[in-house]
């Protein structure tokens, strides 16, 4: 894996590439399995190399919450390393996905000296605080009809692709996933897409992998 596919990478040198690929190491991780708990967040900062993984964190009562959904070329886990503190969430890979690791030493060695790889990391912690502002919000409907649209909303504007028939999501979203990011019962949430499937709103394609997010729900989802 060539670092140049990675964004905040991409600002070393040529001739720094090398000694990156040194110190960063691969692993892999099937489907379903776990990248890391909570208590190993202040170890290693991740990079996603290929796949998608899922930001989940666990109630008391077992009860699983999506957070955020990071796909390849995104990075988490720096705000750990920079202060210390363990992340209050479960990294799980949604697909095989191929992950870099990069050890605190490391990472204060040569990403934190680097300006435009602390100009990236800064961004991206910007970037997190909107988005966690934006999951409070969806978390704040009273009405699940209204937060299912707004998960969907929510993927969409990160993982959707346009095409002429509407957004479609770039990777297979289950309806327990969608029930994860809205806190609600997989049943509930079942309940609205079959409905806004019956509507003409979405609909699945390439042998129902793919979530089509089409006009009618489009025009809806913009006043949410």
């Amino acid at each position: 894996m060539t670092t140049y596919n990675i964004p905040f990478l991409a600002n070393f040198s040529q001739e720094d590439q090398p000694t990156l690929r040194k110190f960063i190491l691969e692993r892999r991780f099937a489907k379903n399995q776990v990248i890391l708990y909570e208590e190993d967040t202040p170890h290693y900062m991740y990079i996603v190399y290929s796949g998608k993984v899922k930001v989940v964190q666990v109630s008391d009562e077992g009860k699983e919450h999506i957070v955020a959904i990071h796909k390849a070329g995104e990075f988490f886990g720096e705000m750990a390393l920079l202060d210390g503190k363990t992340a209050p969430a479960t990294i799980v890979a949604m697909e095989d996905s191929a992950i870099g690791l990069i050890t605190r030493d490391n990472f204060e060695k040569y990403l934190l000296k680097n300006h435009k790889v602390l100009q990236e990391i800064i961004s991206m912690l910007c970037f997190r605080l909107r988005d966690a502002w934006l999951m409070l919000k969806i978390l704040s409907f009273a009405d699940a009809e209204k937060r299912v649209r707004a998960v969907l909303k929510h993927v969409s504007t990160h993982h959707g692709l346009k095409d002429n028939r509407g957004i479609i999501i770039t990777f297979k979203l289950t309806h327990k996933d969608i029930a994860d990011y809205a806190s609600l019962s997989r049943e509930t949430v079942t309940r609205f897409l079959d409905k806004f499937a019956k509507d003409g709103e979405i609909e699945y394609v390439e042998n129902k992998k793919y979530l089509l997010l089409k006009p009618r729900f489009l025009e809806k989802m913009f006043s949410i």
